[in-house]
């Protein structure tokens, strides 16, 4: 243990004396947060959505019809109770719920207008924005094509309501996204560049033959970076927090257990490509190849994963940031808990774990 201890100081003093490597920590996450914070705006698909009939008549079911029909919608749920809708919405079930109400055919008919409320789940707001274009756009139709057919005269009024972002604000969308795309860039990146600097320069040899353990070697290279990781995602976190109002709904210390976990999968994943590459070069090629255009393109963080080709899809799955960002909306955004989150979870963990052990298999290859 104090071999350890003294191995971990050493990582800590040429870490400080390094000005390059602070500002990657630092200096970078602010940034690209303010930066991509400011600048950045999205669309979608296939949206799940629930419907709630009061009406059951004739013009409720064909108005039902034609939503489903379009290609936009596809039903998911058809709740009973009103307790179920924030349920639906927060376990991620559905993106848009419509809300008939009673007699819808008879007030058409008799008063010219009928009411329909739409409730969206705005911890996307560009999104959900298109969804209510669509839905309302499919509604008009509807009364300009089938209606009037029936020589009836109608205005449906739809009463839109956003849920988890009522401003319809962008920030709510992209901050959840950035805390992750910019913890595992900076923490996976910093890891595999950090050893393969050791390789390089021909201290990794000296630290294979000393009398550390190959997961003494891995920890001590993983925790120094992990804590001042930390440090940088609440820096993050506070300025999402303050400068642009993003709010924590949910459990603060569950969304910052989900933090250290997914850093420790970064870190993993950096250690787990540094065993690959002999030069900071190529760990810094593999890195941004690997790991800066996937977490931006394919996690769901500006493109909706279900607008993707399948097999961008199934690559989008292998991703780290497409599970930590539905965790961070869910937590944030929907004040979701452990009961919603918890599959996001296991794959992270489980990913963790696969990651370190395939490092250590390969430490301990390069011994014998």
């Amino acid at each position: 243990m104090k071999r350890f201890l003294a191995f971990l100081r050493k990582e800590f003093f040429h870490i400080f004396r390094d000005p390059r490597t602070l500002i990657i920590l630092f200096g970078i996450p602010i940034a690209q947060l303010m930066l991509f914070g400011y600048v950045m705006t999205n669309e979608v698909r296939n949206v799940k959505i629930a419907i709630v009939d009061h009406s059951q008549d004739d013009f409720s079911k064909r108005l039902t019809n034609r939503l489903l029909s379009s290609g936009f919608f596809q039903l998911s749920a058809i709740p009973t109770a009103e307790a179920d809708y924030e349920n639906l919405f927060r376990s991620g079930t559905i993106k848009e719920l419509v809300i008939f109400g009673p007699d819808f055919g008879r007030h058409l008919i008799n008063e010219g207008r009928a009411d329909i409320q739409v409730i969206a789940d705005a911890s996307e707001p560009n999104a959900a924005q298109l969804i209510v274009n669509y839905t309302t756009a499919i509604t008009n139709s509807f009364v300009k094509n089938e209606l009037m057919k029936d020589q009836v005269l109608p205005g449906i009024n739809i009463k839109v309501r956003m849920l988890f972002n009522e401003n319809m604000r962008d920030a709510y969308n992209f901050i959840p996204g950035l805390i992750a795309v910019i913890l595992m860039l900076i923490s996976a990146m910093m890891t595999a560049i950090t050893i393969a600097r050791e390789k390089e320069s021909g201290t990794m040899e000296i630290l294979l033959a000393s009398p550390l353990r190959p997961i003494q070697i891995i920890l001590g290279k993983v925790v120094p970076y992990m804590l001042l990781s930390i440090v940088s995602a609440l820096v993050v976190l506070a300025l999402g927090m303050i400068v642009f109002k993003v709010p924590v709904i949910g459990s603060f210390a569950l969304l910052l257990a989900e933090i250290l976990l997914y850093i420790f999968l970064a870190l993993s994943l950096g250690i787990l490509i540094s065993t690959f590459v002999d030069s900071q070069l190529t760990a810094m090629a593999i890195s941004g190849f690997v790991l800066m255009l996937p977490s931006i393109l394919l996690s769901g963080f500006i493109f909706p994963i279900k607008n993707m080709p399948i097999p961008l899809q199934v690559i989008a799955n292998l991703m780290p940031p497409r599970w930590f960002i539905e965790i961070n909306r869910s937590v944030m955004l929907k004040g979701g808990g452990l009961a919603e989150i918890w599959p996001n979870t296991l794959i992270l963990l489980g990913l963790s774990i696969l990651f370190i052990f395939i490092s250590v298999k390969k430490f301990k290859i390069r011994l014998q």
